[in-house]
């Protein structure tokens, strides 16, 4: 049952894929724009001569069909193709910007996961105590302000009045040599971004999880555990914790591609060197191979984080295996 469950999840990956990318594909061909017009663009002008050329060369004087086909059989083989604006392979310049991303999406749900799940156990030991009340404020606060507003205030707060953190790139320019300090840049460097990325989603949290507990604690089997004489602290963090903890982990799943997008606007306010910056850049230059590409990942992307979620989830509530 295990592994026919594994391999439908598979197929249904894969399927996935395959319509994310003809999806992606024909969408960026409707958008307005020629992308030869914007490679001459690049030299400065060009004769017909030479924008015939450039659009053999690329591929785009070829019918819509013909180029969806070469684009599929390059793209299931690793082959994104070559960004019209950075002239290298796409495939390459993706990886050496994912790393970052990665490392500001983790460090912003990690740190939304540990502080959201710990206010919404703290609100919900006194749902009507002045703790919940400020947890419950303050998470309205945090999930009304928006991404690049919270950035800004961060900036200006610990920037420009109290300057204690980088506002911009991912090290310093003077570049530490030996790997604990390089390590210690970066982590200085990361602060105010995965700040800015991970409060609106701590906000989430942390109601969630204030609400799953509440719902936990009012169960039958918390009652039954309280009259056998468990102690209350084993009470809260081992039965009803585990089990509140299961709607926290799939929503924090489901969210991972909302974290990406969100991954955006931070790295273009902190001028972070990740897949946000890359895709803005892309964008505005019309590189479509590139934004393909970048679309593409992030489909992969998510999709290995719905996978994991759901794996997690079956530990947590080993009912979930016997649904295959």
């Amino acid at each position: 049952m295990a592994m026919r469950g594994i391999v439908k999840r598979l197929i249904w990956a894969a399927g996935l894929i395959l319509a994310v990318l003809v999806l992606n594909f024909l969408l960026i061909q409707l958008a307005p724009g020629d992308p030869a017009e914007v490679i001459a663009g690049e030299m400065g002008g060009a004769s017909a001569d030479v924008m015939a050329g450039i659009r053999a060369q690329y591929g785009l004087d070829k019918p819509l069909p013909v180029q969806l086909g070469l684009y599929l059989g390059k793209a299931l083989q690793g082959d994104l193709g070559v960004s019209y604006y950075y002239n290298r392979a796409v495939a390459g310049l993706i990886l050496s910007r994912v790393g970052p991303t990665l490392l500001l999406v983790g460090s912003a749900l990690a740190f939304a996961l540990i502080v959201g799940t710990r206010l919404g156990l703290l609100a919900s030991r006194n749902p009507r105590g002045p703790a919940s009340a400020l947890v419950t404020v303050l998470s309205l606060i945090g999930y009304a302000a928006p991404v690049f507003w919270t950035g800004l205030m961060l900036v200006i707060l610990f920037a420009a009045r109290i300057p204690l953190f980088p506002v911009s790139g991912m090290r310093d320019v003077t570049g530490a040599t030996d790997l604990v300090s390089r390590t210690l840049d970066v982590a200085h460097h990361l602060v105010l971004p995965a700040l800015t990325l991970g409060i609106v989603y701590l906000a989430q949290y942390s109601r969630l999880t204030r609400a799953a507990m509440l719902e936990v604690l009012g169960s039958d089997y918390i009652r039954t555990a309280r009259a056998k004489g468990v102690r209350e602290r084993r009470v809260f963090t081992h039965h009803a914790f585990r089990n509140a903890l299961l709607p926290v982990v799939t929503v924090a799943g489901m969210q991972f591609g909302t974290i990406l997008s969100g991954a955006v606007l931070v790295e273009t306010v902190f001028s972070w060197p990740g897949l946000g910056t890359l895709a803005f850049d892309s964008i505005l230059a019309r590189d479509y191979p590139t934004i393909l590409g970048i679309l593409f990942f992030s489909t992969l992307i998510v999709i290995c984080a719905n996978l994991l979620t759901d794996a997690v989830a079956r530990r947590l509530d080993p009912r979930l295996q016997q649904r295959g």
